[in-house]
């Protein structure tokens, strides 16, 4: 089942405010019941303190607690409401339980004698059930010093929280209350669970909240793809000028912006297929137009196969040759699939040797080598294919030879700088304008003012070069001589470094 983005993108946020929502009302519940009963707690251990002096009082007074000791209406008057937080002790009445010195039913003492330091009327009677929400009276159990029950419900200290008795520093008895495992009061209940409604009643406004952010969130976050979606679309149709309009400096807005670089990347490529593709066609329609014509020619009878005739037909089949094969080696380069030698090789040698086998050819035209070849102490050592850098100095020196004026100069300078070598190649003219030198590598490109088709070549020559030079690991760069014609000059890292400022270009 297809389940949309935004769709996921909501149902995620929404499940984690839930989770949130609810982990943080259980959380708030749990803390609230148990400070709640913290608080009683601590309520009834002050209550506590007080009874214990009361207490402590009655046993110095009673001398011991045989008074007490299973004397319910003598521990019933202790149950009376105590005094908290230093409020005042209420008011005394009249005895209501007479005879403390007697037990739980023998007859009734004789009336009390008049008040005295050691006889004062003892207190109220507590209040009914109900009235007193901190009264712990049922759970409050009374021990000696030795833990052993004297009055009250229970009949050992386990759970119990136990309040020490102490008179003149030392324990006398323990006055213990029974541990609470949940609220009982019903007011303490009442106020639990209005605690709960309130939890219940903030989580549910948080939850709404966190829909509706949830909501408007997903849709925010899902504006820039749903405009990536639209976008690739576009381009997927071939509407390669597509862009994304990037509003954000988030991933999202970097996203974008790729992918506008990818679309203007590809409206480059296509442009550059399309202009590859003319260039082309036109680069072998003039030799195969040159061809059809001779042959048809030869077949009317116009023309008659002689020496002549076969040798211009031999011309523009190597020409065809020679376009076929530079295509095929800027393929491999683009493939990344060109064979390429990596071994110790002396360029300098490489390039006189390619020097010698054109130095007929340019003396026919009238054009003059002149080489600058200081002397080195060592051999200058690059890794490099030698017939690959043969095929670069052998392009160099053709597209001199057919496009420098005659009588002219090439001029073959070295340097070394910071561990490269630099090879320069400069000519006297004519030149290029400054505004074609940067697209003298780009393939099938011609300059049409002073380098025609008529001079020869494929136009793919210098693309090779740059192909060749940059699998080598070197650099090749056109700017305008000095004398006004093409400076042509290749960099090489050497494998050693050598010593700087051999010869000046």
């Amino acid at each position: 089942m297809r389940i949309k983005l935004s769709y996921k993108l909501f149902a995620t946020l929404l499940l984690t405010s839930l989770m949130i929502v609810v982990i943080m009302v259980a959380v708030m519940q749990y803390y609230a019941s148990r400070n709640f009963a913290d608080y009683v707690h601590k309520m009834e251990m002050e209550r506590l303190e007080v009874l214990a002096r009361e207490l402590a009082a009655a046993y110095q007074r009673d001398g011991g607690w045989e008074h007490l000791r299973h004397n319910l209406p003598y521990w019933l008057e202790f149950m009376r409401p105590r005094p908290f937080r230093g409020e005042p002790f209420p008011p005394e009445p009249p005895d209501r339980f007479p005879g403390r010195d007697h037990h739980l039913g023998l007859e009734p003492p004789p009336p009390p004698p008049p008040w005295s330091d050691n006889h004062r009327p003892p207190p109220p009677p507590p209040p009914p059930p109900g009235q007193d929400p901190f009264n712990p009276g049922p759970r409050i159990s009374l021990f000696d010093a030795g833990k052993h029950p004297l009055v009250g419900r229970a009949s050992d200290t386990r759970d119990h929280y136990l309040q020490p008795i102490l008179v003149e520093g030392k324990i006398v008895g323990w006055l213990g209350i029974k541990k609470l495992e949940q609220l009982s009061h019903p007011l303490d209940v009442e106020f639990a669970q209005r605690q709960v409604r309130a939890f219940y009643f903030v989580g549910g406004i948080v939850l709404l909240v966190a829909i509706l952010v949830s909501l408007i969130l997903s849709r925010h976050l899902l504006a820039p793809i749903k405009k990536l979606m639209a976008g690739t679309r576009a381009l997927s149709s071939r509407r390669f000028d597509t862009r994304i309009e990037v509003d954000s400096g988030d991933e999202l807005g970097e996203l974008a912006a790729a992918f506008n670089q990818m679309a203007q990347a590809i409206e480059k490529y296509e442009q550059l297929r399309q202009q590859w593709i003319s260039d082309i066609s036109h680069e072998l329609r003039t030799p195969l137009s040159i061809l059809r014509a001779e042959i048809e020619a030869l077949q009317d009878g116009i023309r008659v196969p002689d020496r002549e005739t076969l040798d211009s037909l031999h011309g523009e089949v190597i020409h065809l040759s020679k376009i076929v094969n530079d295509l095929h080696e800027l393929s491999l380069a683009d493939a990344g699939r060109l064979s390429i030698l990596k071994e110790p090789v002396d360029p300098v040698e490489v390039l006189k040797e390619t020097l010698r086998a054109f130095g007929t050819r340019f003396a026919t035209r009238g054009l003059t080598i002149q080489e600058e070849f200081p002397a080195a102490p060592d051999h200058l050592l690059m890794a490099g294919d030698p017939d690959r850098l043969k095929q670069i100095f052998g392009n160099l020196l053709e597209n001199a030879w057919c496009y420098v004026a005659s009588p002219g100069i090439v001029q073959i300078r070295q340097k070394v700088t910071d561990g490269k070598l630099s090879l320069n190649f400069l000519d006297s003219g004519p030149g290029v304008p400054a505004e074609a030198l940067g697209r003298l590598f780009d393939r099938l490109y011609r300059v049409d003012r002073s380098r025609s088709r008529r001079e020869g070549g494929s136009g793919l020559g210098l693309a090779i070069c740059k192909s060749l030079v940059e699998a080598q690991g070197g650099e090749i760069e056109a700017r305008e001589a000095p004398s006004g014609g093409l400076w042509m000059e290749i960099r090489f890292p050497l494998l050693e470094p050598q010593s700087s400022g051999q010869g000046t270009p």
